[in-house]
């Protein structure tokens, strides 16, 4: 008997472009039942081999069609995935032998790492209503004479923004073009994760307060403030209402975080996903304030051949023109029986961008270590 443990060095979260890093270990334990053997031999456990790959595979709805999308299969490898009618192995990368005839005695480990890096222009994970993206390192062992054993160790993929990604090159370019100075000392170059990681720090804190004037048919609604239009995942949506300018009397607001999700292929299908939500009965407010969590299990904004996902708040505001509401004016005011109310929806687009793999890890719980017993 031989376990196979494999965990992964930094968790199960990566960044489009990332090293993913694992850790495979191969155990022959010692087990009280063991006998003496009659050979040197019998004690060993052996493995013929073993390999280890990235898959991605690209699960569709059955809606979708798409000339191209083909049930690919990985030909002339050890590991290849066996796919549904509606999934399709979106890319792998080459295996990479771990081992040839490895043979272990009682108590005996063998300690192997694993390295691939995650091509950049490749989707992140994604879980939607009409595609799925789905990560995983499979490995493969394989004893004599013995059927193959995979074991799959899940991962997530964060995706880089066209504007995180222009900002690398750029920088990398600006560093070529540097003259060079034999005389000062020569500084280590910045790895390209920390250089994405600062550039999303840099277009997420940027502070650019938007003001927008909610309107109807009767007139002002509200006056609504957002501190800034890119966030990160993890981060709060933050706003402000202000009903001092208004003509109409808004009696309740409710703002959604919502994702649309759109196939690029004909014929063309949205969905469309609602997370946090907030709501509040606003009826003689002058001002109120929008506090939205933006979870850290969510897919940020990014676009394929296959499928284009953006993120918006979804405004629904009940308003009315009665005059019985007008609580303020009146001290010997009753609540009407019956308000009319007509209710207005809006929806603002925003930018969600990717946050440190380690805070997703975090706050998102994973399984960093699998295990396997071939017998």
């Amino acid at each position: 008997m031989i376990e196979v443990t494999a965990k992964l060095v930094r968790g199960h979260v990566f960044l489009s472009g990332e090293i993913v890093e694992c850790l495979i270990s191969f155990s022959h334990p010692v087990s009280p039942s063991h006998k003496v053997s009659q050979s040197h031999t019998d004690v060993f456990e052996s493995l013929a081999w073993a390999s280890a790959q990235i898959h991605c595979q690209c699960f569709t709805d059955a809606k979708i069609h798409k000339n191209e999308q083909e049930k690919i299969a990985l030909a002339n490898t050890s590991l290849s995935t066996v796919t549904g009618d509606n999934a399709k192995v979106e890319f792998a990368t080459k295996p990479k032998i771990l081992f040839c005839d490895l043979r272990l005695s009682p108590g005996q480990t063998r300690l192997f790492v694993y390295r691939e890096k995650v091509p950049t222009d490749s989707p992140p994970s994604y879980r939607g209503q009409l595609v799925k993206y789905s990560y995983k390192i499979t490995i493969g062992m394989q004893k004599i004479n013995t059927p193959i054993k995979q074991m799959k160790v899940p991962i997530r993929v964060l995706p880089l923004a066209e504007a995180v990604l222009s900002e690398i090159l750029c920088n990398e370019t600006t560093e070529e073009l540097t003259p060079t100075n034999p005389f000062l000392e020569i500084r280590q170059k910045e790895k390209p994760l920390d250089l994405a990681l600062e550039s999303l720090q840099n277009i997420t804190a940027r502070r650019n307060p938007n003001f927008y004037m909610i309107s109807n048919m009767w007139g002002k609604v509200a006056r609504f403030c957002l501190f800034k239009p890119a966030y990160k995942l993890g981060e709060d949506i933050i706003g402000t209402f202000d009903f001092t300018v208004a003509t109409v009397k808004c009696m309740q607001v409710s703002v959604s975080l919502q994702c649309e999700e759109e196939t690029i292929v004909e014929p063309k299908h949205i969905r469309i996903i609602t997370f946090s939500k907030h709501h509040e009965v606003c009826l003689g407010y002058k001002y109120t304030q929008l506090i939205l969590p933006i979870p850290l299990h969510v897919t940020p904004a990014f676009a394929t051949d296959l499928v284009l996902l953006k993120w918006r708040l979804h405004f629904e505001f009940v308003t009315t023109n009665h005059k019985g509401v007008n609580f303020l004016e009146n001290d010997n005011w009753q609540a009407p029986a019956d308000v009319p109310i007509e209710t207005m929806v809006w929806s603002l687009p925003i930018r969600l961008y990717s946050t440190t793999p380690i805070q997703v890890a975090q706050g998102v719980q994973g399984n960093f270590v699998h295990r396997v017993v071939i017998r």
